[in-house]
């Protein structure tokens, strides 16, 4: 199982943590073209040999190497700028099944959990750290493009990633508080929000604004509490 693990975590940092956004923007303007597109398929397959530390992985290196690069061109050939939600979670959801299957297929996934030790801990944590801190404020700013457009008109002064990192802050925060057990922690972290955010959003007297900042703080404390549950639930079966 810790594969598995080591195999999503690879996933994660090669299209998250190392893949900035000029490079998406890049991809999707030149798609085949863009030189991006294949240095990015070629993080993925070192990232993957890396993470399992043996060189007789290297087959499985290139094959989920190269069934990213397809699942990754196959997305920008389809996509427009109506379907780019649709299409992110679609190729998400692909690369993860690709993942299952390379693991079914490559690993004997019969094998009894109690073969994970409790330094193999260490990989769940990093992976749900890593989540946390770079997939989810992509995966909310992807549910979110649409509301965030319509606000973007409005001429606003804000700090340079404020959301970002207060968003970061926030889901780490909450994970730590479930690891330890400290539920009511969590209720007063929402309450200290909505605090600092009443003054604000009284002051902006906009709808929308309000709706939008709601949605975001529930689907950033949801995530957090989500993660932090399944962190808990694969740990007690270690």
């Amino acid at each position: 199982m810790i594969f598995l693990i080591k195999l999503f975590l690879a996933h994660l940092i090669g299209d998250f943590l190392l893949q900035p956004k000029s490079w998406v923007i890049q991809k999707e303007e030149k798609k085949a073209l863009s030189p991006w597109l294949y240095l990015h398929i070629l993080i993925h397959g070192l990232l993957v040999w890396v993470l399992l530390w043996d060189f007789k992985y290297w087959l499985l290196a290139l094959l989920l190497m190269l069934t990213h690069g397809v699942i990754d061109l196959i997305k920008l050939y389809l996509q427009n700028d109506k379907t780019k939600t649709s299409w992110f979670f679609a190729d998400q959801i692909t690369h993860i099944f690709s993942i299952l299957v390379f693991w079914f297929f490559w690993f004997d996934p019969e094998l009894p959990l109690k073969v994970w030790t409790r330094n193999s801990n260490i990989w769940i944590y990093i992976t749900a750290i890593l989540f946390l801190t770079v997939v989810t404020g992509i995966l909310i700013q992807v549910l979110m493009a649409n509301w965030s457009k319509t606000l973007s008109q409005n001429e606003d002064e804000s700090l340079n990633n404020a959301g970002k990192y207060i968003g970061i802050l926030e889901r780490i925060l909450v994970f730590s508080f479930i690891l330890v057990g400290k539920w009511e922690a969590i209720g007063f972290l929402i309450a200290a929000k909505s605090v600092f955010r009443f003054g604000d959003l009284k002051e902006s007297k906009d709808r929308k604004l309000t709706e939008y900042i709601l949605i975001g703080t529930l689907l950033s404390f949801g995530i957090a509490i989500g993660t932090g549950l399944l962190v808990l639930l694969l740990i007690e079966k270690t």
